[in-house]
């Protein structure tokens, strides 16, 4: 009878019938005072179950909040400074601007002490590797972003620090004296590696300031990009590895915006068209058009080519198109051309976003991992088209948003960036790619990161992004409501 009566108004409750309370009690009182409790516990959960059910009637379903892995929606300029202010702590403790002694771990400070077994301090990334070209630009990025002065001096003190000791370091090297690599590469660069980043972020730092001592090591660098590189017979930036007459897309970020801003530092309009120039001659091997996406590598002697569409390398591609379309002139012949590679690379991209935010270690391939240092790259060139207003508003801004999202989560309390594929050569295979390991200490993501953040916090002050039924949407205004559901103009009529 107990559990028979208990079960009888449960279901009652729950199906809204009325039921006789004072009956119930009749029929349970022949029961233990446990019993008792047990029934009252029963009756609660009976109750409570009757007061939350909802219905299309009695509540808007459609304004339910989804149960989202990471964020979404529009983040505040704070929130998103906060994250990048993170990061630029953690890198700065761990990126000393000093020299020491190899051999005694003394700090050295003055010029006429060093020697052979001076080095650049060494902390957890270097200095002066084409990772942190990419972080010294996406700081003074941020810089102008924010007017932070902490973003620009971080870059401002390693670059004096590395113009004040080439000169001294030269001299060792002329003297066939074995110097710190990290230093070698300053004044006797090897491959594009060696020079672009560095050089196109000192050429930017001088456009702020152009009282810095950088001009003989930007001339260096670019010279070795201009005239030393290694090329195919039509020009090409290419490899001896690994095999012979290589075309790395890497290449196209490590030598070509250099070139475009040589432009614009000196006036010269032959850089602009070696830039262009570059730009197309990749395109006219790497990019593959039904995929509106870049091959990774290109080997001269290789019939067919297979195309393995690498998530960090097409950044590269794009972040390249954005570097050099900045500073190129509206008037030049290639700008159209170079402005539609960007939009249907733009496309390609977009649609294969996962839907949390990130894209995969290969683009076209869903069952690798989903990799941080591509998706920070995306963030910031899309953000910084639709700024440019090179590409639609409406149709990237909730991209790039969820992709900055996607970054966002990847920085840890201490500043880290977590999931970034560590350095990566090339390979004719999908294993090579799909396995590549992760690191926290890999230097690909700080750079893009930072940037992400910059280029976003410019996006939600120049656009007009609003959640709207839910979604994030772009309008070419402000809207001037916060109701849930709107039309495009803010007024609300369904």
């Amino acid at each position: 009878m107990f559990c028979i009566s208990l079960t009888l108004y449960y279901l009652c409750l729950c199906n809204n019938r009325i039921i006789n309370h004072e009956l119930f009690f009749q029929l349970s009182s022949q029961h233990n005072m446990k019993k008792h409790l047990l029934i009252t516990v029963m009756m609660a959960m009976a109750t409570m179950t009757f007061a939350q059910q909802v219905n299309d009637n009695n509540t808007p379903l459609h304004l339910m909040k989804p149960a989202y892995r990471l964020n979404y929606g529009i983040p505040t300029t704070e929130e998103v400074k906060a994250t990048i202010d993170r990061i630029l702590q953690y890198i700065d403790g761990e990126t000393p601007a000093r020299l020491c002694d190899s051999q005694t771990g003394r700090e050295v400070t003055r010029l006429k002490d060093i020697d052979e077994h001076t080095q650049l301090q060494q902390g957890g990334f270097r200095l002066t590797s084409y990772e942190w070209g990419v972080t010294y630009s996406a700081l003074l990025a941020a810089y102008k972003a924010t007017a932070d002065k902490a973003y620009l001096d971080y870059v401002v003190k390693r670059h004096k620090l590395l113009a004040d000791i080439a000169p001294v370091f030269r001299k060792l090297h002329e003297k066939q004296k074995k110097i710190d690599p990290n230093v070698r590469r300053v004044i006797d660069p090897h491959a594009l590696d060696d020079a672009g980043a560095v050089c196109c972020s000192m050429i930017k730092s001088m456009l702020i300031d152009p009282q810095q001592p950088l001009r003989p090591l930007i001339d260096n660098y670019s010279d070795y990009i201009m005239n030393k590189e290694y090329r195919l017979a039509d020009g090409t930036f290419a490899r001896l590895r690994p095999q012979r007459n290589t075309v790395w897309l890497d290449d196209m970020f490590m030598g070509i915006p250099t070139v475009a801003y040589m432009g614009k530092l000196t006036g010269e309009t032959r850089y602009y068209d070696e830039a262009a120039r570059q730009v197309m001659l990749f395109a006219s091997r790497m990019w593959v058009p039904e995929k509106k996406l870049f091959r990774h590598g290109w080997v001269e002697d290789m019939q067919p080519h297979p195309a393995f569409h690498w998530g960090r390398a097409n950044g590269w591609a794009i972040l390249t198109l954005c570097e050099v379309l900045d500073v190129l002139p509206d008037n030049h012949p290639q700008r159209g051309p170079l402005l539609q590679l960007l939009r249907e690379h733009a496309e390609g991209l977009a649609a294969l976003q996962h839907h949390d935010g990130f894209w995969h270690q290969l683009l076209d391939r869903n069952d690798t991992y989903l990799e941080t240092s591509a998706t920070a790259i995306y963030a910031y060139c899309l953000a910084h088209a639709v700024n440019q207003g090179w590409i639609d508003a409406k149709a990237f801004g909730p991209v790039a948003l969820m992709a900055w999202h996607a970054v966002a989560s990847s920085v840890n309390a201490k500043g880290q960036v977590e999931n970034v594929c560590v350095g990566t050569g090339m390979g004719f295979d999908a294993s090579f790619y799909a396995y590549r390991p992760v690191h926290v200490m890999a230097a690909h993501g700080y750079g893009p990161a930072i940037w992400a953040g910059a280029e976003i916090i410019c996006l939600l002050r120049q656009q007009h992004p609003k959640m709207n039924d839910s979604a994030v949407q772009f309008y070419d205004e402000k809207v001037p409501t916060d109701q849930p559901i709107f039309n495009y103009d803010g007024k609300i009529r369904y």
